[in-house]
């Protein structure tokens, strides 16, 4: 027989956890489209009287991002410029009517390599928040996405929260989406920049790109060649000679290999001027 729980207490919930197998629901704008018209065969556990997991908060050292917080709920939160990659990302999650139901969280356990906000999350040094019932841990979000469709998540947990260091929320931030039209489509690649400006040169960069490897990746080599520069001009040559060698595109019906490693360096380019500042907003790489 399968079994349905929708829990109210995130206690209930790591107790049926720690029970057996379950198939955890959120938002369920993926989940419903993956089962497609074939009968449930899993345990369902339907997380979404959970409001203990939604919303917002700040610590010390950490912005807090509940696990249940809607991408409509990231928008609408003040948050610092450095988030505003992300919530550019958040507009990229299908309709306003996706974005109102579905979780943040949600977006980056299904694991796809086209996942809107995980580089976002990349870019700002995001760490996972894991509990059970006998245990909580953090992991960086890079050790938590380990392949396409693959998680680090183990037997009795579930995703409580997405932690952002404080450290890492500084500077400004831009996203831009490659896709073979403007709204709700699958990207042939997109960035997201974070850059921390200080005397009018980059002291810090963090720079993620999705959709051209199976886990979106930050880009070490962009980032080591854009400090020190000036943002008064050299960036977006030194983004076209910097190496990439991260990436590992696929050739799919939405672009060749080949095409994204081109398309990558240009909306690195753009993502990297536009957070570096009004005036660069509007050059694009050469």
């Amino acid at each position: 027989m399968i079994r349905y729980a929708k829990p109210t207490t995130v206690d209930e919930a790591l107790a049926l956890l720690g029970e057996g197998a379950w198939r955890i629901l959120a938002g369920g704008t993926d989940f419903y489209p993956a089962q497609g018209a074939k009968p449930l065969r899993d345990n369902v556990l339907d997380v979404n009287g959970l409001a203990a997991l939604r919303g917002i908060a700040e610590t010390d050292d950490h912005f807090v991002i509940g696990a249940r917080t809607t991408w409509t709920d990231l928008i609408r939160h003040p948050l610092p410029p450095a988030f505003d990659a992300l919530k550019q990302a958040a507009r990229e999650v299908g309709s306003p009517q996706i974005q109102n139901v579905a979780s943040v969280a949600g977006n980056f356990c299904n694991a796809s390599p086209a996942a809107d906000g995980v580089p976002g999350l990349l870019a700002l040094d995001a760490e996972v928040e894991l509990r059970s019932a006998r245990s909580t841990r953090h992991l960086p979000l890079p050790d938590f996405i380990l392949d396409n469709r693959r998680t680090a998540l183990q037997p009795g947990e579930m995703v409580t929260a997405i932690r952002v260091p404080k450290l890492a929320a500084a500077g400004a931030s831009a996203f831009v989406k490659l896709g073979a039209r403007r709204y709700l489509v699958i990207s042939i690649a997109m960035v997201a920049a974070r850059l921390v400006i200080a005397n009018g040169r980059v002291a810090e960069a963090a720079i993620a790109v999705g959709s051209c490897s199976a886990v979106a990746k930050r880009l070490v080599g962009v980032e080591a060649a854009l400090l020190g520069l000036p943002t008064d001009g050299g960036l977006a040559g030194a983004i076209q000679s910097a190496p990439i060698t991260e990436l590992s595109p696929i050739a799919d019906v939405r672009g060749s290999a080949e095409y994204r490693l081109d398309a990558v360096r240009e909306i690195v380019a753009r993502a990297v001027l536009t957070a570096a500042g009004p005036m660069n907003d509007h050059m694009v790489a050469a």
